[in-house]
């Protein structure tokens, strides 16, 4: 199987430049499936901190990038929505969040606010022993004895003990932001929640703080909390 992905065909999340050569560097398994885009795109196209693959491994060698709080070996890891990136040498954090037309990009946050990650609940099991597993948006999973968490709903994860210190649920009167469609990284208060009847896809009304509204499909949101849009600065 090929290393390779052509720049043309990946997906429309990835921030590559698509004609500026053919090929670029391929996913490898991991989370947020294939719209996760690879580590070392976002070190050497986003960021600009290295300039190769070779220079890729040997920052990752180090420790030096550590992704939601677990220094990562792989140049390949998929990278993708709210998850957290730090480089202890720079002493800088990023936060992954949804952009323009759905492109991934980073935002820039506080040490503080690195040492947790959001994640949208996309399902809910009951385990033995009466204990809840919860998977979240990028396909991981977490073990608790809460069972009021809903699917919809954002989890706030300490990135060290993986536990949920926070809880957000989608319900009318929630923030939320866009994380696809035509208002990706649109960020408003959720008005509606409009029910299709059938098996077609719930809409939603969102206001944003300009008294302007937009409408999207419910699956392109995601709650948050206000300290989550401002990267915890003051």
């Amino acid at each position: 199987m090929s290393n390779h992905q052509k720049r043309l065909s990946a997906p429309n999340e990835w921030p590559i430049e698509r004609k500026e050569s053919t090929f670029t560097v391929k996913a490898g398994a991991g989370p947020h499936g294939e719209a996760g885009v690879p580590l070392l795109i976002v070190l050497r196209d986003v960021l600009g901190y290295v300039d190769s693959k070779k220079e890729a491994r040997y920052a990752l060698d180090n420790d030096s990038v550590l992704v939601n709080g677990v220094a990562e070996s792989d140049e390949a890891r998929p990278v993708g929505m709210f998850d957290i990136l730090a480089f202890r040498e720079r002493e800088e954090f990023f936060r992954v969040f949804p952009g323009e037309g759905g492109r991934l990009a980073l935002t820039a946050i506080d040490e503080e606010s690195a040492s947790s990650r959001l994640g949208k609940v996309a399902g809910k099991t009951q385990v033995s022993g009466g204990s809840f597993q919860y998977t979240l948006h990028d396909g991981t999973t977490l073990q608790t004895d809460e069972g009021e968490y809903a699917g919809k709903d954002s989890l706030v994860v300490d990135n060290e003990t993986k536990e949920v210190v926070a809880h957000f649920p989608y319900e009318e009167g929630a923030l939320v932001t866009a994380v696809d469609g035509a208002h990706s990284g649109e960020i408003g208060t959720l008005e509606e929640i409009s029910v299709t009847p059938g098996s077609g896809a719930n809409g939603v009304t969102v206001s944003r703080e300009d008294d302007e509204e937009f409408e999207t499909v419910e699956e392109y949101v995601v709650v948050i909390d206000e300290n989550f849009t401002d990267g915890g600065e003051d």
